[in-house]
Formats: structure tokens, C-alpha cells, sequence
């Protein structure tokens, strides 16, 4: 009787472990070799969220269904879910769900009061389910790291088994509003296993919030759910198969969990070497053994790195490569202007012709600004050094400043204008938090509209290293 019902419950309990195979892969992941395998060991993002949905459902395959058959009408109940979700990694995670809904199908809806024709038998089925999901990403299992968009939405897949609880009611033809009690199904029995799996479709509201659109098929596994009666030949076993299977279409909204910026399941592959380079900064990542060693101690092993000589002490990026953030030819290890370009022979500082001994100075540095990841305005922790020789700057003079802050030119212009406010808010807040006069700075979004590569319209036409230099927060005076 459960034979296709076994089959289901066999592809949701193989499905976690090809998932796992994949993650032990870092090329079917990243795309990239420069990229090293994620995992969620340093625990840099939110990995709990709770989600809330309503819709309506609709029985598709059984004796009597909710769709129009006949000179029937299309019949729809109510649906609601709540559950608690864990993302094990980026690409799957696990969800402990309940369900709560009616069906309504046959010839009419039963709440009408009206007598039924002939041999048109009506019914509605109220039921609850608990279930375990699981829950996969496919955006992230497909997405590429040269993928320029902005990372706001994404395509779920989910399937799992559970227990079903029901009680299936009936009204027989002819008679007015008399119904009977079909059939109950309790919870937690083997009688009452079931199977679901569907698709949703996720929208990154904010760092807290997603909207979701989701479709699920429900296999019940029993030919009494529907409520066409039990020993009922005239209209019961009019479908051959053994189990009435229903479709629940939902929306729903997610609050996700967590004190961390991001969360796992929200994972921008783009953005990985980013947050590499800002834990290796805080020293909170642990190094991976190499099996063949790391001759010069850089965190990369000597099998993919490609600066098997790097000096020691030297930021280095996912192929062992010692970072110059300007790209100047002076690594940041030996560069006393880290963010401008400079010649070699000033240790990587410009000439400047407003002093005499041709080096620029703090300040002119300081009012160069700090960069910014894609489509984030968070402070990172290299920018910090800057910021604080700022907030002395700015106390020890006497005029006052303003912060204005960039974008580059992806996104909408009204988004890009918010985002540009936000970098510079959190700049003049920092600021202020750590000593500086506040009355002297003046926070403003320019948004797009003043790059300091202009070129880079659209972003595509340029190299990553002038996009990020277009996300800037950077200081004029009033």
C-alpha cells in the first residue's frame, strides 16, 4: 500500500549524504581554485531562523479533488505552517515543521447548506503534520563567484517525511448539511507516516528577514484522507491509486536568528575572500594541516599556493599571493600607504608636491576614505586603523567635515543612494563613538553619482579592485 510512499522517504534520507559528497568538493562550490572549501567552523554567520506561512490547498489526486470536475466548482480550504530551521552549511539545512490546515473537495463545498445532486458526494478534511525537512539551496550549489548581481534571492528544495493526523468528513448526495465522520487518522503511528517535497522561492528582505513563495506535494500514503467513504463503492476507489495527494501553495516570512551580520543559508561566494582577509586580520581562523607543508608559513599549502617565497608576516589571498590592496607593486607587508598608490622608491606612498620631503601626509591619507564589500556597509576591521588616526584629525583642527558616502553602479539608483547614506552613517558613527566631535561632520549618500573610477559604468566593464574602489567612504572639508 506504501510502496511509492517507501521509494519518497529513501531519496529524503540519500539526500543530506550526496549533499555532504558535494561539500567535500571546494571546485563544485566556488567555480574556483582561489577560493578555499567553506566551512562553518569559525562560525561567522547566523545559522537558526524561524519561519511563519499561511495558503491553501488543494487535494489533486484522489476520489474526490478540489478543482473543478464536472459541473462541480473549484474548492479550496486553508493552510498554515510554522517551523524551526538549522543550516547545517550554505547549500542544506534541516527544518523541524508543523503544519495545520482543511481540504475541501467533491462536488460543492460543504459549508454551503445546499442539498448535493445524486451520487456527488462532498467532503473536507482538517489535519495536522509535524515533519523534518530538508532544506537545499540550490542558488548556492549553482552559483558562480564571477556572478556580478546583487544575492537577494533564492531557489529552496525541500522533502521530507513525517506524521500525519487527520479527520476526513463526508456528505452524502441528497441530504442537507448532514456530514459524516469518515475517517481519523492519529498521530505518530506507522498508519500515519507521510511524505512531502516541494520548491519555494526566497527574497532577502534585510539581514533579518526573507519573504517566501512555496509550493509543496503532500503524499499521504492513505486512500481515506479525501473522505469519499470507507466501504463506499458507488464514489470511494474511483482513482486506482492507493493514496490521496494534495498540493499546498504558501506564503510565508522568515526571521533569522543570530548576532552576526549574515546568515549561512544568505552565503555570497563573491564576497569569501573578503571575510577570509578580515578573519586572518583578527587572527580568529584556524589553518587548515597541509599534507605536503607550507614552506613559508602563509596558511596556503604548497600544493595550490603561488608564492611559495611570501615574507613572513605578509596578508596573503586564497592562492598564497601576498596582498597589495592598492596595486602599486608594494605589498601591504612594506607599504606605508596601504589604500593610495605610490612608487616603489617612496615605500608605496605618492609624491606630493604640497611638502618638501615629497611624502604625503596623514592627513591627505585620511581623507582618501575607506573602502566598502560589495553591497554591505560594515565597518571592516582594516579600515579601523584609518578611522582612528581620523578622529584625532579631526579634534585637533578647527574646521569641520564632510562624510560622504559612494557606491558603485550596481543595483537601482534609489538603492545605491540608501546604501551610500547608511556607509556614511556608520562612518560619522564610529567616530563619534570613539571620541570625535561630532558637531564638526556632516554625514552624506552620493550614491553613484561620483565614482572615483568613472569608467566603471557598468561594473562590468571594469576589474573588481576599481568596483571596490568606487565603495568608499571618504572626507572633505566644509
Amino acid at each position: 500500500m506504501r510502496q511509492n510512499l517507501s521509494s519518497f522517504v529513501a531519496m529524503a534520507m540519500l539526500l543530506p549524504m550526496s549533499l555532504a559528497g558535494q561539500e567535500a568538493n571546494p571546485s563544485a562550490n566556488s567555480g574556483s581554485q582561489n577560493i578555499s572549501p567553506f566551512t562553518q567552523d569559525s562560525k561567522r554567520f547566523n545559522d537558526w531562523s524561524i519561519s511563519f506561512g499561511a495558503g491553501l490547498p488543494f487535494i489533486q489526486s484522489a476520489d474526490m479533488t478540489s478543482l473543478k470536475n464536472g459541473n462541480g466548482e473549484n474548492l479550496f480550504g486553508y493552510s498554515a505552517y510554522v517551523s524551526i530551521d538549522k543550516a547545517i552549511t550554505h547549500a542544506f539545512g534541516l527544518n523541524l515543521q508543523y503544519d495545520r490546515g482543511e481540504t475541501r473537495q467533491g462536488f460543492r463545498n460543504t459549508k454551503d447548506h445546499i442539498p448535493i445532486n445524486a451520487n456527488l458526494p462532498a467532503g473536507r478534511t482538517q489535519y495536522d503534520a509535524i515533519s523534518i525537512l530538508g532544506d537545499i539551496n540550490f542558488s548556492n550549489l549553482l552559483r558562480r563567484v564571477d556572478n556580478k548581481s546583487p544575492f537577494r534571492w533564492a531557489l529552496h528544495g525541500y522533502a521530507g517525511i513525517g506524521s500525519l493526523a487527520y479527520k476526513s468528513y463526508r456528505q452524502n448526495p441528497g441530504e442537507d448539511y448532514h456530514q459524516i465522520l469518515n475517517h481519523e487518522i492519529k498521530p505518530f503511528k506507522l498508519t500515519s507516516l507521510f511524505g512531502q517535497a516541494g520548491a519555494g522561492l526566497k527574497f532577502k528582505v534585510n539581514r533579518r528577514i526573507d519573504l517566501e513563495a512555496r509550493l509543496m506535494y503532500t503524499i499521504t500514503g492513505d486512500d481515506e484522507f479525501d473522505g469519499a467513504g470507507v466501504g463506499q463503492t458507488a464514489y470511494n476507489m474511483i482513482e486506482d491509486q492507493i493514496s490521496d495527494n494534495f498540493f499546498n501553495t504558501t506564503l510565508g516570512i522568515t526571521f533569522k536568528l543570530g548576532k552576526h551580520q549574515s546568515h549561512l543559508m544568505w552565503h555570497d561566494p563573491l564576497q569569501e575572500i573578503y571575510y577570509k582577509l578580515d578573519v586572518l586580520t583578527e587572527k580568529t581562523q584556524d589553518i587548515e594541516v597541509c599534507k605536503k607543508g607550507d614552506a613559508d608559513n602563509d596558511g596556503v599549502c604548497d600544493d595550490w599556493d603561488r608564492q611559495l617565497d611570501t615574507p613572513a608576516g605578509a596578508r596573503v589571498d586564497g592562492a598564497g599571493v601576498a596582498l597589495d590592496a592598492d596595486l602599486d607593486g608594494v605589498i601591504d607587508l612594506y607599504d606605508k600607504c596601504v589604500t593610495v598608490p605610490g612608487p616603489v622608491e617612496n615605500n608605496g606612498c605618492p609624491i606630493s608636491s604640497n611638502n618638501n620631503n615629497g611624502v604625503v601626509t596623514d592627513e591627505s591619507r585620511i581623507l582618501k576614505g575607506i573602502e566598502f564589500d560589495l553591497n554591505s556597509d560594515r565597518i571592516l576591521p582594516s579600515n579601523t586603523p584609518i578611522l582612528n588616526q581620523a578622529i584625532n584629525y579631526i579634534n585637533e583642527s578647527n574646521i569641520s567635515f564632510k562624510v560622504f558616502g559612494t557606491t558603485d553602479t550596481r543595483g537601482t539608483e534609489q538603492y545605491n543612494l540608501d546604501l551610500s547614506q547608511r556607509r556614511a552613517n556608520n562612518v560619522k558613527n564610529y567616530l563619534i563613538q570613539n571620541g570625535a566631535d561630532g558637531k564638526k561632520l556632516e554625514a552624506v549618500g552620493l550614491g553613484e553619482s561620483n565614482l572615483l573610477y568613472p569608467e566603471c559604468d557598468p561594473a562590468e566593464k571594469c576589474a573588481e579592485w576599481k568596483n571596490r574602489a568606487n565603495r568608499r567612504v571618504y572626507f572633505e572639508v566644509k
